[in-house]
């Protein structure tokens, strides 16, 4: 089973850029959108439906903005949208659904960018967050949290970890979230497999980043305990560059 997280940075803009031959010629079986930046009724929906996915959807309010969705292969048994909580489930950024032998949420956590408001958000949502997770892992043992954290959790995801301990995204008490997160009962994928620095998953735009490899890993693939030993492999596509972002790639047996 091949599942790809991929902060698309605005659906519509991926689809123009070929996103659907990407799709294809990958076939993933399970593909987690995040920053689809679209609500439903403006995405060409008949694309996916012609790929054979069963396809699921949770944009935000706001226009142009935020929104998750997910394809699958199987039709899911159920599918969970938010956390139940307006004030982040206006923004689309929890998406969860329930196949046979495995739960999986599509998460698209807030920037804290502007280190003012936003950021005061962002640690409201990441707090609600763990408490939603906590709380479903008891049910749900076979669960992958995928999508954009938005957070660096140690030094080798980041390309200047000294500079940028001060902006949000790699601020200690992100980085602190992050450990209690994983502590809940999470395997980091990608670092299961790959323990050397310099693997990145979103470049800025400015100052040739990505050509120069100055990049952060805030993207992950978090996989529960009790599927450790279905983990076949975990990698990024820095090569796909329909976004600032990369796709994720969990393969499990």
């Amino acid at each position: 089973m091949k599942i790809i997280s991929y902060n698309i940075n605005g659906i519509r803009s991926g689809i123009r850029k070929g996103l659907s031959n990407w799709i294809e010629i990958n076939q993933p079986d399970v593909l987690c959108l995040q920053e689809i930046k679209a609500f439903s009724e403006q995405i060409n929906m008949s694309i996916f439906d012609h790929l054979g996915y069963y396809h699921y959807w949770f944009p935000s309010k706001k226009k142009g903005y935020s929104g998750v969705g997910i394809l699958c292969k199987k039709k899911p048994i159920h599918v969970k949208y938010g956390i139940g909580l307006d004030s982040i489930d206006k923004e689309g950024r929890v998406l969860r659904v329930d196949l046979e032998d495995i739960s999986i949420i599509c998460l698209y956590v807030p920037s804290g960018n502007d280190m003012g408001k936003r950021l005061n958000f962002k640690f409201f949502f990441m707090k609600n967050l763990f408490l939603h997770i906590k709380k479903i892992k008891n049910k749900l043992n076979n669960l992958i949290v995928c999508g954009d954290y938005n957070i660096c959790h140690r030094e080798i995801d980041i390309y200047d970890p000294i500079r940028n301990q001060v902006v949000s995204g790699f601020l200690p008490k992100e980085r602190k979230w992050m450990t209690h997160f994983l502590n809940l009962g999470f395997i980091d994928s990608f670092r299961n497999f790959v323990q050397e620095e310099h693997h990145y998953s979103w470049w800025s735009y400015r100052f040739n980043a990505r050509k120069n490899n100055k990049g952060w890993r805030i993207d992950y693939a978090m996989v529960s305990e009790p599927l450790k030993n279905k983990i076949k492999n975990a990698y990024l596509m820095p090569e796909v560059k329909y976004s600032d972002h990369c796709p994720v790639v969990l393969e499990i047996f």
